[in-house]
């Protein structure tokens, strides 16, 4: 229900946006997010917007260089990321959850898509 894309490989310094196409169900009326996860690592908060796009939320280590956005018209929520670096290399996923009460734990979102791999080369 959840489908991501846009993943790659970018050399450092450069940009990339992701995409999260949802299908099956109305997710418009849910907070959305993504996550990410490298080798060997937790899965880690990265960023969430608010069901109404109003209200935007980032980690801190991406603050300023990655925005997320959506447009329910389109059933898609959009991460775009620049200044890339290194260590940003990870499986990214996006995700939806049913509840407006801000959460940067992977146990509080309901829907899970499948990852997109990011390579970011030094």
């Amino acid at each position: 229900q959840l489908q991501a894309s846009g993943g790659g490989l970018v050399q450092a310094g450069g940009s990339l946006r992701l995409s999260c196409a949802a299908s099956g169900r109305t997710f418009s009326s849910y907070d959305m997010g993504w996550f990410r996860q490298a080798p060997g690592k937790e899965r880690e908060f990265v960023a969430r917007i608010s069901w109404s796009g109003s209200s935007t939320y980032y980690a801190d280590s991406v603050k300023g260089r990655f925005t997320i956005s959506r447009d329910d018209a389109k059933n898609t929520v959009y991460l775009q990321m620049n200044s890339l670096k290194p260590e940003d290399t990870a499986v990214y996923y996006c995700a939806a959850d049913t509840s407006p009460v801000l959460a940067v734990t992977r146990g509080e979102y309901d829907y899970w898509g499948q990852g997109t791999q990011v390579t970011v080369s030094s």
